[in-house]
């Protein structure tokens, strides 16, 4: 659902009249109503009736059809069903431990396998933070994993401080580069188990849901490429970054995946989000 569409729905719902019309029309659904027993139910006088009827229509939540002298009005499923998803899982990021108190049954889903997980680490530029997190998860993922990253505004090429802490730490850089989100976008991307924004710049970009469903993280830290100073100290916050960045990968790819369900995975990769952060290094 377009957020222009989501609006209008959320600010029709938003008045208290219109909202006690649609929860009435919710109970009968699929079924219509007519308006007298509408009116009857809620209380509501004809004319108040009418333009809470027309304000929904308006909306696209609900639709009327003529049977005979009546007319009927009923949910429009299909607007109400994008409507949910949207909230859930564009608005939501299908976070489990918001839909497992909205669904129980959800927390009876088996817990993940072990292996055979794709990750996306998502910044801004995709030149230091989510390239360092790509090459940790690949060369400490113990094959359990596919590492991928991207930026939402990729720079030409890497940057060379990034590039030789990675060397200087035994990293393989000659397959890494800067990638554009889009690449994991269309319909024969790799579907992603997890997705992590690395910067907030990036979590703060509008991205439509993963499919999927992935369970996803804000590992946040500071944009080492701002730092200041001499080629050193420039040097020093790159190495602080990706030293911060490797506590976060190896706790993750210790994780007892197969014994989590995904509400608990959740929890876990959040916890993790607060490891390593270079403030609380100086």
């Amino acid at each position: 659902m377009e957020i222009c569409l989501a609006a209008l729905a959320f600010t029709c719902l938003g008045h208290p009249g219109r909202l006690a019309v649609f929860r009435l029309l919710m109970r009968f659904a699929p079924q219509g109503v007519r308006p007298t027993e509408i009116a009857q139910a809620t209380g509501f006088k004809a004319n108040t009736l009418s333009h809470h009827l027309s304000d929904l229509q308006g909306a696209g939540l609900i639709r009327v059809e003529r049977q005979g002298r009546s007319l009927f009005y009923s949910v429009d499923l299909d607007t109400t069903e994008s409507l949910i998803g949207y909230l859930a899982l564009d608005v939501g990021r299908a976070r489990p431990d918001l839909l497992v108190p909205l669904l129980p049954a959800l927390k009876d889903q088996p817990a993940m396998a072990a292996t055979g997980y794709n990750v996306l680490f998502i910044c801004s530029g995709n030149s230091a933070r989510s390239i360092f997190a790509e090459a940790l998860l690949r060369d400490l993922g113990k094959g359990k994993f596919q590492a991928f990253s991207a930026g939402t505004r990729p720079n030409t090429q890497l940057n060379p401080f990034a590039l030789e802490v990675l060397m200087r730490n035994g990293h393989d850089v000659g397959d890494l580069r800067s990638k554009h989100i889009s690449e994991f976008q269309h319909p024969g991307a790799p579907v992603m188990d997890f997705v992590f924004t690395v910067c907030d710049t990036a979590a703060a970009e509008e991205c439509p849901p993963w499919p999927g469903q992935p369970i996803t993280g804000h590992w946040g830290l500071p944009d080492p490429v701002k730092a200041q100073g001499t080629d050193a100290e420039k040097g020093l916050v790159f190495a602080q970054t990706y030293g911060a960045l490797r506590r976060r990968v190896e706790a993750f790819v210790a994780l007892p995946f197969s014994a989590l369900d995904r509400l608990a995975l959740q929890a876990r990769v959040d916890r993790i989000g607060t490891l390593g952060d270079i403030a609380h290094q100086e």
